[in-house]
């Protein structure tokens, strides 16, 4: 089953079930799913699925940053709620030594040698870590690994 498949199938058992909340955030994906497909005229498959529901995590988690700083944790709180909803699908993080490892293998299988070179190695660990680790605490670790 694809993952927008199991996206719409949850959005049935929760519609039965009368969960509002979880209800809520699935129809948000399904929005941002549809909106994509709209845009961009084709039907979106898993990976672009896992990269949307990686963006809206993204957006959460700035949300619950700038609400928690502003003074706001009920706001937070539904944010983190909404993060748990949208964790369901994706998949597993890597580890830090999975991350690790990953980050040398794409090092070595590229021949960098400086920053120059970040980008390689970027679209090698991209293609292999989406949806599964936070490009943006990988770009700082190839950067401080290159520079």
């Amino acid at each position: 089953m694809s993952l927008k498949a199991k996206i719409t199938e949850d959005m049935k058992s929760a519609m039965k079930a009368g969960d509002k909340d979880r209800l809520k955030v699935v129809r948000l994906i399904m929005a941002a799913i549809k909106q994509v497909e709209v845009d961009k005229r084709i039907e979106l498959d898993d990976a672009a699925v896992l990269s949307v529901l990686d963006k809206m995590v993204k957006q959460r988690r700035d949300s619950v940053e700038q609400f928690q700083k502003g003074g706001r944790e009920d706001l937070a709180n539904i944010e983190l709620a909404e993060i748990d909803v949208l964790d369901n699908y994706l998949p597993e993080q890597l580890s830090e030594a999975e991350l690790e490892t990953m980050i040398d293998e794409a090092i070595s299988s590229t021949g960098a040698e400086s920053i120059r070179d970040m980008g390689k190695v970027m679209g090698q660990i991209k293609s292999r870590a989406a949806g599964r680790a936070d490009m943006g605490v990988v770009g700082a670790k190839v950067k401080a690994r290159l520079g």
